[in-house]
């Protein structure tokens, strides 16, 4: 164990997870590498969990980081922020929400609450429909909305929540439906449930489930969805944190591949527009967002400094058209796993959709979860020189691979490789 382990240890709380048995200090990045404290270097295939969402160390968001910094830090919503305006500009062209409102917070957990906070007081409800293995953020409201029990940590809840079927498409009751049926059954799930609720203020879902392991329902699923709930005047909350900015290839948000009946009321976003500063942020049209009939503000969110480091990665993104290198290099990184998968029992199966990557995996023979491989394939990972994540909701048997979307077909070859020797060294 390390002196900094020790000392993390010593001031931490025991929940706060560290990856690997002995964990990594990072200390610096570049491009899609990083480096820890002993000099070793990895191919980076997390990006600070799905957050460094250009490259490490980009010139252009730290220029604009530092420029900024030396004009000023911080000044809170009180005052006019011109970056502010300038990115909520943007971002509210780009949501496809009529008349968009913005609001910037510091995190996606905060995001999804202040999302809940507009739902349940536009429609004068505490009921919320969710997901089942869903994962909406730490805070006492997302947790109470996460069907995921890995991460919720409290049954306690300021919320009534009822969870739907539809975020897993490879198991549970409607596992080996086709997926027209599939899509069915999971309406005629929601139209039941709706017979025995009173109201719900709205449904919050994931296009992609990331903590969950990336699972998805099969495209059309929420426009199906949302048929059911515009009957009821519920609103539609599209979680993007981890599927906006063009992650998926196919699209610039999750929710377009459910979009034949248009976009959610509500949008929430964080993680990769920050690049690794601290951004989040809810879209709503008008009506929805002016729906707080009290003074708010918000003191960090919508930072000067953050603000610009948003402006540069956005204009990066789009200039460089990185959601069109995702779906590029991320279709030959997909096949090329689910080649490596093909030769290994212990795959159950690889997903995913653009530079947003799942491998599941089981004993061998069985379809029983197996974290201890999940485990093993990480560290083996890491020995190898690659960084990737874990999830699912069996019991954290998924690995998540989510590079930065600059990734080059070079280097996705390279971390099949180091992954395939993974499985290989874990097996």
């Amino acid at each position: 164990m390390t002196g900094l382990h020790e000392r993390h240890l010593a001031v931490s709380p025991t929940w706060l997870a560290l990856y690997y048995r002995q964990p990594l200090e990072l200390t610096h990045g570049e491009g899609r590498h990083v480096w820890d404290a002993d000099g070793n270097r990895y191919l980076d295939f997390f990006g600070g969990i799905l957050t460094t969402m250009t490259a490490h160390a980009l010139p252009e968001v730290t220029k604009a980081v530092s420029e900024q910094a030396g004009r000023i830090i911080h000044s809170s919503t009180l005052y006019l922020n011109r970056p502010m305006v300038e990115l909520a500009e943007r971002v509210a062209a780009l949501s496809g929400i009529p008349d968009a409102r913005v609001f910037f917070t510091t995190s996606g957990t905060e995001a999804n609450d202040t999302a809940l906070l507009l739902a349940t007081a536009h429609r004068g409800s505490n009921q919320i429909l969710a997901m089942r293995n869903s994962y909406h953020g730490r805070s006492f409201s997302a947790v109470s909305i996460t069907g995921n029990r890995s991460w919720s940590t409290t049954s306690l809840s300021p919320l009534q929540t009822l969870y739907v079927h539809g975020g897993v498409r490879g198991r549970g009751p409607y596992a080996e439906l086709s997926d027209e049926q599939f899509v069915k059954a999971c309406v005629a799930d929601l139209e039941d449930l709706l017979g025995h609720t009173r109201g719900a203020a709205a449904l919050i879902a994931e296009p992609i489930q990331g903590v969950g392991g990336f699972t998805a329902p099969p495209d059309g699923l929420y426009a199906a969805f949302r048929e059911v709930l515009d009957r009821h005047g519920i609103l539609w909350i599209s979680d993007e944190v981890q599927t906006g900015w063009g992650r998926t290839g196919d699209h610039f948000w999750g929710w377009q591949a459910h979009a034949s009946n248009g976009p959610p009321d509500i949008l929430t976003f964080a993680k990769g527009i920050g690049n690794g500063m601290s951004i989040g942020g809810v879209v709503a049209r008008a009506e929805v967002m002016n729906s707080l009939d009290a003074n708010s503000i918000s003191t960090f969110g919508g930072s000067p400094v953050t603000m610009a480091a948003g402006l540069a990665n956005l204009s990066y993104l789009l200039e460089h058209d990185l959601q069109g290198n995702a779906r590029r290099v991320g279709g030959l990184l997909i096949e090329r796993l689910r080649a490596v998968g093909a030769g290994s029992p212990a795959v159950r199966e690889v997903r995913g959709r653009g530079l947003m990557i799942g491998i599941e995996l089981v004993k061998p023979g069985s379809d029983e979860a197996d974290p201890e491989a999940a485990a093993a394939v990480l560290e083996a990972a890491r020995e190898g020189g690659l960084l990737i994540g874990k999830g699912g909701g069996h019991d954290t048997s998924v690995l998540r691979i989510a590079p930065p979307l600059s990734l080059t077909v070079a280097e996705a070859e390279e971390g099949a490789e180091i992954l395939a020797e993974a499985l290989r060294a874990a097996g």
